[in-house]
């Protein structure tokens, strides 16, 4: 039996409401997604991969289709939330931490490898956030939409 592709929408909608498990897994919501104690992934939507071809047009064409679908989607949640934050992930690479020792929480020690910022809405009435961005984990591989669901303690305000 082929399986149902879901909406991004869906999908969001979903990891907002998802308990977090106490250890890291694979919830099998969207592709890809995973989870782990305190926060939620999921891949939204990714283009092609870029091992046998990485020309210009090619990329421009998977960030467009994916930045046109990121700005549907935040259309759609600003709308129910209001506009989101943009949130600068560099802090969380811990590259310019006086501890050497500091690891980011999860999602954003994830989130701060594949992309350098993300949109953010803090969910009401919940002690979470929800963010979308688009990453890419090394250029040869996929862009992707990404929807990430942390703790409100994770993410000062």
């Amino acid at each position: 039996m082929p399986s149902r592709q879901r909406s991004p929408l869906s999908i969001v909608d979903e990891l907002s409401a998802l308990p977090f498990p106490e250890q890291e897994g694979r919830p099998g919501i969207g592709d890809g997604g995973w989870s782990g104690p305190g926060h939620h992934v999921a891949v939204l939507r990714r283009s092609r991969d870029f091992w046998d071809d990485r020309g210009e047009e090619i990329v421009a064409a998977g960030e467009q289709e994916l930045e046109a679908d990121l700005a549907a989607l935040v259309a759609v949640l600003a709308a129910r939330w209001g506009s989101p934050t943009t949130v600068d992930l560099w802090p969380y690479l811990s590259v310019d931490n006086p501890d050497p020792d500091y690891v980011a929480p999860e999602p954003l020690s994830f989130l701060s490898n594949v992309t350098g910022t993300m949109r953010v809405w803090h969910l009401p009435p919940s002690d979470r956030w929800l963010a979308l961005t688009i990453g890419q984990a090394d250029p040869e591989f996929p862009l992707e939409l990404l929807a990430a669901v942390g703790e409100a303690s994770s993410l000062p305000r």
